[in-house]
């Protein structure tokens, strides 16, 4: 922020901004005051509203949301920030650092809300969305793309649909054709919410066994030339490469000065997922960041994911947004970082798979997949129609051999940016904003990611659509220029999308009430002793990387909660989970 200076921790040792006894009342409770914090912001979001316009309440913001959240609060500090006309994400982060490591500033989450509150927002604690009694059907019906979509498509699209009988398998072979090629869409790009966004994609088709997403195998072939020139590249420089290092080995001793050869990088499209996070993020780096995850096996990822969540579901996150991964390469001792990863992925499974991928409806890496959900039908398909004269395989790979023509012309030409006409704009504002406030009232604000996610993907699809017109039209453009028919077809797609996320994440969140993930919380609760001092439950939480002062809060927390007794002379002491059950009986009566 050019006007909005670096924090100065002398202003605010006796305290910045102060807030007014007119803020409603927020609990402590760290899912009920996200669930306020989320209000208010949707709302400044929603309205486009800067409510901290200098640096003093600027600042004030950053220290109530480290308070609050700690680090959990950067990605609110970001969003609220994002609304001053010099916004700048380093500048940002730097700030957030400096307040999470300052001390008694005395801003707390009153001066937050009262900022909030004196710029028009509403403050009123956010209503508890009560999903006690919903109910997840495994077998309910989902909608089908319309049907007129079909026959506006762009022509490569069209064809690969057209050879399929039922609306699922049209639906499904649309989005894996989508999503497949937008893994190899180079030098195409468009801005979205001021950051620079390219085509990739996350899908993720999920049916009962033997549903019919096998089907989707198909789509692909429509890049594995791709992937192939790319394997017969790197064939070739690692023939080249060993012949420079048998020529260095036999002249190093005679001329020391001679540089060894260096290894070439072992380039691909596909990206096997039977592989450590850390083997993806080597084969990512290696094909400069560009990738495909193409499985259709679910329980292959279930069980990586499973061994190594962290760190994948890490990556995914970062990648959906061209963000930066970093990790540690053990064998040359080296640390990577992939700048502006742009992986895209096409999984299939059965709905109990996606529990294992993703365990919590909250979790951030959820919002970035489009879901396609169906179930099972009882009518038995005719297995020796032909809906092609030479097969699917071959089919396929003849569309392919067509969109690698294109492949090689966006590569020989500079960078092209996508564009919504102002209409275009409009009108998907206002839809956006109608479907963010139907989720939101149905599914309360933790929900809202999905949405928002979801007018990204959109627009990442209309930019695919509008750079396969190219094979239509038989000429790039200038800029490439979302028509109507294309905005109309994606905006079609991206309200029956909405429907199907809807369906998996009441999945995961019912599920999750049965099998709910273990918190940080419940870990460093569980490692406490029946009883124990200050001293020693901060030693513990030392061992999960913990801070002290969120080891307080947990504390703090799970004192009312009745999971702890009041400490007495500074020794806490755990209730028996009888104690709790017969308190929490007492507390209800």
């Amino acid at each position: 922020m050019q006007n909005k200076k670096m924090f100065d921790p002398s202003q605010w040792k006796t305290g910045g901004l102060q807030a007014t006894n007119t803020v409603q009342k927020h609990t402590n409770d760290t899912d009920s005051l996200t669930a306020d914090i989320e209000k208010v912001v949707t709302q400044i979001e929603a309205r486009h509203i800067d409510i901290a316009p200098d640096y003093k309440e600027w600042l004030a913001c950053g220290f109530a949301l480290a308070d609050m959240l700690q680090e959990a609060g950067r990605d609110y500090f970001h969003r609220i920030s994002k609304f001053y006309s010099d916004y700048n994400g380093v500048e940002c982060d730097k700030q957030f650092d400096n307040c999470l490591k300052a001390k008694g500033t005395a801003v707390t989450k009153r001066t937050f809300f009262d900022m909030a509150r004196r710029a028009g927002i509403d403050i009123s604690p956010a209503r508890p969305i009560d999903n006690s009694n919903v109910q997840y059907d495994e077998f309910i019906e989902t909608p089908c793309f319309p049907e007129e979509i079909y026959s506006q498509l762009p022509g490569l699209l069209a064809e690969a649909c057209k050879v399929f009988p039922t609306a699922r398998e049209k639906d499904i072979i649309l989005l894996g054709s989508i999503v497949t090629l937008s893994s190899a869409m180079p030098n195409v790009f468009g801005i979205y919410h001021n950051d620079k966004v390219f085509p990739n994609l996350y899908l993720f088709i999920t049916a009962q066994a033997s549903a019919g997403k096998g089907s989707l195998k198909h789509c692909k072939r429509l890049v594995h030339q791709i992937h192939m020139q790319l394997r017969e590249q790197s064939a070739n420089y690692k023939v080249e490469y060993q012949v420079e290092l048998n020529q260095y080995l036999q002249h190093v001793k005679k001329d020391p000065t001679l540089v060894k050869p260096t290894e070439p990088k072992d380039k691909m499209l596909f990206l096997p997922a039977n592989n450590s996070s850390t083997g993806i993020f080597q084969l990512l780096d290696d094909s400069d960041g560009k990738g495909l995850l193409f499985e259709t096996e679910g329980d292959t990822l279930a069980f990586i994911f499973k061994t190594d969540y962290g760190n994948y579901s890490d990556g995914f996150r970062k990648a959906f947004h061209h963000e930066n991964i970093s990790y540690y390469r053990r064998t040359n001792r080296e640390y990577v970082d992939i700048q502006t990863p742009r992986l895209s992925a096409v999984l299939t499974g059965t709905p109990r798979q996606i529990i294992n991928l993703i365990p919590d409806a909250e979790d951030g890496l959820f919002s970035r997949f489009m879901y396609y959900r169906f179930s099972l039908t009882n009518i038995w398909s005719d297995v020796f129609q032909k809906q092609t004269d030479t097969g699917f395989e071959e089919y396929f790979n003849s569309l392919g051999r067509r969109y690698f023509e294109l492949y090689k012309q966006l590569l020989s030409f500079p960078e092209k940016e996508f564009h919504f006409s102002q209409a275009q704009k409009t009108h998907f504002n206002q839809q956006f904003e109608a479907w963010q406030n139907e989720f939101i009232n149905l599914l309360g604000p933790e929900s809202v990611a999905n949405v928002r996610r979801l007018g990204l993907i959109c627009f990442r699809t209309a930019m695919i659509m509008t750079v396969l017109r190219i094979l239509d039209t038989g000429e790039i453009p200038q800029s490439l220029k979302c028509s109507d028919t294309d905005f109309n077809t994606v905006m079609k797609i991206g309200n029956v999308l909405l429907e199907h996320a809807k369906t998996v994440y009441l999945q995961l969140l019912t599920t999750s009430k049965k099998v709910k993930q273990e918190t940080m919380k419940d870990k460093f609760y569980n490692l406490l002793p029946d009883e124990f001092l200050r001293r020693e439950a901060i030693e513990i939480a030392a061992k999960l990387n913990i801070k002290p002062r969120t080891a307080d809060k947990y504390l703090n927390e799970l004192t009312p909660s009745n999971l702890l007794k009041d400490p007495v002379y500074g020794k806490y002491k755990k209730q028996n989970m009888q104690s709790v059950q017969s308190i929490q009986n007492e507390q209800k009566n």
